[in-house]
């Protein structure tokens, strides 16, 4: 079976970084698939990302898995929010396509949690139906194969990201099959009354996300949370989440001109614009 990074982080159990992609296209998605050899995965975002589920995902998920054995496991946030009855078919195609794993924003309860499992698994843990003629080709092996290990491999993640959630949380992480709670920190803020983090989340809100992270790992569960760069990250690892992201390919693209700019003008990197 072709390398699923992420599934070896658990095994190492050590925290897993990855990165956010956000713009369409497959060169753009190889490019921040072999930026570092130190991300477990990277996740295509098919909900505030301007790459669609097919064929966009489909073609992404190709050109990651195509660098190899050494490549991230390519995940995708599938655009309909728990809010919607329509995740069903989302999670199918994103899977078809060869995702390693599925994200789902917007969970605020373990009925929702539960709907989420048996669509990302085939039967008898599941309702997930087969028909792909490509899925088992993308993961390299055959169909028999991928049906046999699609149930222990896929990885299933949803994010908490409301009040609803968070007064659920111990509910929803104990629902089987649900592998990773991915806190949501801009979204969480928003619909808990305070302005998104900036960088840090309002000490309200970062006493929630420490209630999630130990809710979480009481039920044995992975906690996973959205960080915009490596020094947040770096104090989320040390904080013992097992999910990081650490950059997304807009901000790495936007900060890095930026920087650069500066220092052609004569600065240090990191000096304000308006000096210049």
């Amino acid at each position: 079976m072709t390398t699923h990074a992420l599934l070896q982080a658990f095994k190492a159990s050590k925290p897993a970084f990855g990165a956010w992609i956000t713009l369409p296209g497959i060169l753009n998605a190889r490019a921040v698939a072999q930026a570092s050899p130190y991300l477990s995965w990277v996740m295509i975002d098919c909900e505030h990302g301007l790459t669609s589920l097919q064929p966009g995902a489909a073609e992404s998920i190709q050109a990651i898995t195509g660098l190899g054995p050494n490549a991230p496991s390519p995940l995708v946030r599938i655009p309909a929010t728990g809010f919607s009855n329509s995740t069903s078919w989302q999670i199918k195609y994103a899977l078809d396509a060869g995702a390693r794993g599925v994200l789902v924003p917007m969970v605020s309860n373990a009925e929702k949690a539960r709907e989420i499992v048996a669509d990302s698994r085939f039967p008898p843990g599941g309702r997930r139906g087969f028909g792909s003629p490509f899925t088992h080709g993308v993961w390299g092996i055959d169909a028999t194969e991928y049906i046999k290990s699609a149930n222990e491999h896929v990885v299933v993640m949803i994010q908490i990201e409301t009040p609803e959630a968070v007064k659920n949380v111990e509910a929803i992480a104990a629902v089987d099959g649900i592998d990773c709670l991915f806190i949501g920190p801009y979204d969480l803020s928003l619909s808990l009354g305070y302005p998104p983090p900036s960088p840090d989340p309002h000490p309200d809100v970062e006493s929630v996300i420490q209630h999630v992270l130990k809710a979480t790992h009481k039920e044995g569960k992975k906690c996973a949370i959205y960080c915009s760069s490596g020094k947040q990250a770096l104090k989320r690892a040390e904080e013992g989440f097992d999910i990081i992201n650490v950059a997304s390919d807009i901000g790495a693209m936007s900060e890095s001109v930026a920087a650069n700019a500066i220092v052609a003008l004569g600065g240090e990197p990191g000096a304000p614009a308006s000096r210049y």
